[in-house]
């Protein structure tokens, strides 16, 4: 059964796959599984390769590559879906890669399920001194999703070895210092940097707008900041950093 899935959703394109027990999933803030699928007995953890984009100084090509490898990874994680209810009659469920995700005041910006937790699980590689999971073959450079199943599949063994090469690049050129604690993500910092026309941003505009006078808010709404928090919200967000990704020199040929 585990070779037939594999070979299915490496078929589609999909770059490299593992698969963990429940049970060895350990990701502190996150919900346990079983609030996504109560007999849920195996993660199966997708592997994408980032594309060159995430390179560009146009913040503008990095994040529609970003999208575009989004797209992609919905489709497949649909069609693997799919296909383990046809041919194992399965349940699954298939875990957002980014949105949508529960909203509270005691949880912000905390993904209801870790990939990167998954993918360590599932033996698709160890983490950096970025927190994010370094591929043995991809680096960093890598798009994670997974799904959730009740079938039973022989999982992967972990990766022992410690893939980073704890060069610092990915700390140096943080340019918002989330890095500069090791084993930890300043998230705070990050989004601020990395995404500066996200919910935050947002949240100011209209705080702004609603102690201006009418002649003001009319020339907000010309702003080109107005544009930018607009674009990124029908994205659902929008990066304008991948230092982290981009200059981790494992895995880049």
């Amino acid at each position: 059964m585990k070779e037939k899935i594999k070979k299915f959703i490496l078929d589609l394109g999909v770059d490299d796959v593992g698969f963990a027990k429940v049970e060895d999933y350990h990701s502190p803030k996150s919900y346990p599984i079983a609030s996504f699928l109560p007999e849920a007995r195996t993660i199966i953890s997708l592997v994408f390769q980032e594309l060159d984009t995430c390179e560009s100084p146009s913040v503008t090509i990095a994040m529609n590559g970003r999208l575009d490898m989004n797209s992609f990874q919905r489709s497949c994680s649909y069609q693997i879906n799919r296909f383990l209810k046809r041919e194992f009659r399965a349940k699954v469920v298939d875990m957002p890669y980014s949105y949508p995700m529960e909203l509270h005041k005691d949880r912000p910006a905390i993904a209801d399920f870790s990939q990167r937790h998954a993918a360590v699980a599932a033996g698709m590689g160890t983490f950096g001194r970025h927190n994010l999971v370094i591929h043995p073959r991809f680096g960093t450079r890598i798009g994670l999703t997974a799904l959730i199943t009740n079938l039973e599949i022989e999982p992967n063994e972990k990766i022992e070895q410690d893939l980073c090469r704890h060069c610092d690049l990915c700390v140096r050129n943080c340019p918002a210092g989330a890095l500069d604690e090791a084993g930890k993500t300043s998230v705070g910092k990050c989004i601020r940097n990395s995404q500066p026309y996200g919910l935050g941003a947002n949240i100011a505009f209209w705080q702004e707008f609603s102690g201006s006078s009418p002649e003001e808010q009319k020339n907000m709404f010309m702003e080109e900041r107005y544009g930018r928090l607009q674009q990124a919200g029908s994205m659902g967000m929008q990066y304008y950093c991948f230092n982290c990704m981009k200059f981790c020199p494992v895995g880049v040929r």
